[in-house]
């Protein structure tokens, strides 16, 4: 994994992220971890399909941009990934799914993680799983 930080051109102090995703080359997948990265909530909800569902741990998934625009105002605030490398395949009806590992950060712990995407023909996430790597004593740790 690649990440190079460059100052925007407006003036404006935030910084951008150019990434790479080892074996991933959709953009949709590459604008996810950087718009999530930038606490872009809006337009990384923006990515999904109307339809789009995000699948997080734990949770019933949320259906459709404004309430993964939601969910993630409230629940991803502070969190940084770090995708390491990926896997794409073509499934039927032209769908591509996408399994990327990596690592997410917090303020309270670090987890290894999974992506698993599902994009239609036209780029947009059909849905987004997302699978903490961790053993049981790992996630009851986090707990706590």
């Amino acid at each position: 994994m690649t990440i190079t930080h460059t100052p925007k051109q407006n003036n404006q102090s935030a910084l951008t992220s150019n990434l790479t995703i080892e074996g991933i080359t959709q953009s949709a997948v590459i604008c996810y971890f950087s718009k999530m990265n930038a606490g872009e909530y809006p337009a990384t909800a923006a990515l999904f399909a109307d339809n789009g569902a995000m699948l997080p741990p734990f949770e019933e998934p949320i259906e459709g941009k404004e309430a993964i625009a939601n969910y993630l105002e409230a629940e991803a605030k502070g969190m940084q990934l770090f995708p390491h490398e990926g896997i794409a395949e073509t499934l039927e009806g032209e769908q591509t799914q996408i399994q990327v590992t990596g690592k997410v950060q917090t303020p309270l712990f670090s987890v290894n993680v999974s992506w698993i995407f599902v994009l239609s023909p036209t780029e947009e996430i059909l849905s987004a799983r997302i699978k903490l790597l961790a053993s049981s004593q790992e996630l009851l740790k986090l707990r706590r």
